[in-house]
């Protein structure tokens, strides 16, 4: 089941809440519905590459948990903040800026998700309990609004 709370008149966020799944077309569909089309490609890969995070990492595809989005366009910046029900994720932390950074050795199976995520998006952050990632696309250079807790 799918839970739409698009954004009231007046307020910034809207919400997705849907049980964890790897059926994930129509959420990308309603996520990027308000995306400009030269982004969209990009964008539907990385979200699509969180959204499986959240859904066969975090919460084990079990159907009894959810995945919440909040999204939300704020000056010029396209927000989404995906939570998932699961024990948490700490990830590898590096001083260094380069996506590649986050690229797994060779011989692993998993992980290449991070580097993607890190191409593809401005900002990556994970909340402290690491059930909580935060994304974050410019579409000006200008400096980013952090939405760390």
């Amino acid at each position: 089941m799918i839970t739409i709370s698009l954004r009231p008149v007046g307020r910034y966020w809207g919400t997705i809440s849907f049980a964890s799944t790897l059926y994930l077309c129509p959420i990308l569909d309603l996520l990027l519905a308000e995306i400009p089309a030269r982004l969209q490609a990009e964008l539907r890969l990385g979200l699509q590459e969180a959204l499986v995070n959240a859904a066969k990492h975090g919460n084990n595809l079990d159907p009894s948990k959810t995945v919440v989005v909040r999204f939300s366009v704020i000056d010029n910046q396209y927000w989404w903040i995906i939570s998932d029900q699961g024990s948490g994720f700490t990830p590898s932390s590096t001083n260094n800026e380069e996506p590649t950074d986050y690229l797994p050795p060779d011989e692993s199976e998993n992980g290449r998700g991070l580097c993607l995520l890190h191409q593809i998006f401005d900002q990556v952050e994970w909340n402290r309990k690491g059930t909580e990632l935060r994304l974050c696309k410019q579409m000006e250079n200008r400096r980013g609004l952090s939405l760390r807790r």
